[in-house]
């Protein structure tokens, strides 16, 4: 899978997630600062993730990813 079409799925799980308009999501968002994230949507978010991706987070590793870069780079290093 591509840079971007992992993109784009998280970005949808986003959009989804957070009412906002996928078009306004761009890799430099950050979940706490742009999106108001508390720890239980960033919970809720890492466990779709995982099921979107198949792809076990572990929690040291999910407290790394901050923006929807970071959760681009996680993924794309993770795929199997």
């Amino acid at each position: 899978m591509t840079e971007a079409e992992i993109f784009d799925k998280i970005a949808t799980l986003i959009a989804d997630n957070f009412q906002l308009d996928k078009d306004k999501i761009t890799m430099d968002t950050n979940f706490t600062k742009d999106l108001n994230a508390d720890s239980i949507d960033l919970v809720e978010f890492i466990m779709q993730l995982e099921d979107e991706f198949g792809a076990e987070i572990p929690d040291e590793d999910a407290a790394k990813i901050i923006t929807v870069a970071d959760a681009v780079a996680y993924i794309k290093s993770h795929q199997g």
